[in-house]
């Protein structure tokens, strides 16, 4: 029997926080851009936005169930529109990262973070409710590991690292046990070297001034540099908006997109970086509620596996603003400039939507 969902049933504060971290995102963009060749940036990420807005509310009306139960299907979509990007798509400073369809720029890796996370739902949710085994962590490994080495590959190691925590938060929640734990952290001590010859120049120059920081403060290390001034500068109240000087005039790279955290530090002080650090974790907190009351498995997992990479991109990316963490080019979720992104991100919100509304519905 089909039982009618209103409006009533929607996580309504869920929604409102990630909307105003778009919004302020928005307005982050069009402070920073101003005035510059990407002064129009701001419209462009207002509409994907807004398409992203819509598209939370049409998915959370969709059964969340009948999408876990096509993830094969949508995992060889991803895998094909992988193949697609590295044979015909757009190249930017010798990377292919995105598809141009109508018009319009898809970084299909950021919606293949979505099908992972359904995909791991799918895996984990059909399973009996024992620990995972061996062979659980090989097929998770395989299926998880080859989109992440196809985004790797075209190269943008940042996107394929946010994969990453999908699966770990996954089979930690499924349960795994501490032998195996311990294997897999040996494993991953022995393949480390290998990790770093398989990096491009430039990624291993990030890593090394990360090491090294004052080691080259006009290369590799400038963003970084460049990035704790910014939140420095700001102290306690900012500049206020638009008046950051480390951003308007260049010194931060691209503080509209991945180094935004910094800009707006810059502008809004400690007050206003706090203020949006919190917003991130009513977001979270919403999503574990969800997680916590959701009617089976996959819903719990679907939850918990989109509030894995949103916490995971947020810690990192606010790392790298201070120079706790190397740079890795992991953008701030909803704030940072990229429409697909933020149009992912919000998809991924929708179905968490999806999972809450059927919370009480058999």
């Amino acid at each position: 029997m089909r039982v009618a969902l209103s409006l009533r049933d929607l996580d309504w504060l869920l929604l409102g926080v990630a909307v105003l971290l778009a919004i302020v995102g928005v307005a982050e963009v069009y402070s920073t851009t101003a005035h510059s060749t990407l002064a129009s940036e701001y419209r462009k990420q207002f509409e994907w936005v807004a398409l992203g807005v819509l598209a939370a509310l049409a998915v959370s009306q969709v059964d969340y169930r009948r999408v876990v139960e096509h993830a094969p299907v949508l995992y060889l979509a991803s895998l094909a529109a992988l193949g697609a990007v590295l044979a015909l798509g757009r190249a930017v400073a010798r990377t292919h990262r995105w598809l141009t369809i109508g018009g319009q720029s898809l970084q299909v890796s950021e919606l293949v973070k979505l099908v992972i996370i359904i995909l791991v739902a799918f895996y984990l949710g059909r399973r009996n409710p024992r620990p995972v085994s061996w062979k659980d962590l090989v097929i998770l490994g395989f299926v998880v590991g080859l989109p992440a080495a196809l985004v790797a590959w075209e190269p943008d190691l940042g996107t394929a690292v946010t994969y990453l925590p999908i699966v770990v938060v996954g089979v930690l929640l499924a349960g795994i046990r501490a032998r195996q734990l311990i294997a897999l952290g040996v494993l991953g001590a022995v393949l480390l070297p290998a990790g770093w010859h398989v990096m491009r120049p430039y990624q291993r120059d990030r890593l090394m001034s990360f090491m090294h920081p004052s080691g080259d403060i006009q290369g590799s290390g400038y963003q970084v540099t460049q990035s704790k001034i910014a939140v420095g500068s700001g102290g306690l109240w900012g500049k206020g908006m638009g008046n950051g000087t480390q951003s308007k005039l260049g010194f931060v790279p691209v503080s509209h997109a991945d180094f935004i955290f910094a800009a707006f530090s810059e502008e809004q002080g400690f007050v206003g970086a706090v203020l949006i650090l919190l917003l991130y974790l009513v977001l979270l907190l919403r999503l574990l509620d969800g997680a916590q009351w959701a009617p089976d498995r996959s819903g719990a997992y679907l939850v918990a596996g989109l509030a894995a990479v949103l916490f995971f991109q947020v810690a990192v990316n606010v790392g790298m603003m201070i120079g706790w963490l190397p740079i890795t080019g992991i953008p701030l979720p909803l704030m940072s400039q990229g429409g697909s992104s933020a149009f992912a991100t919000f998809v991924g919100l929708g179905l968490a939507l999806s999972v809450k509304r059927r919370r009480f519905v058999n």
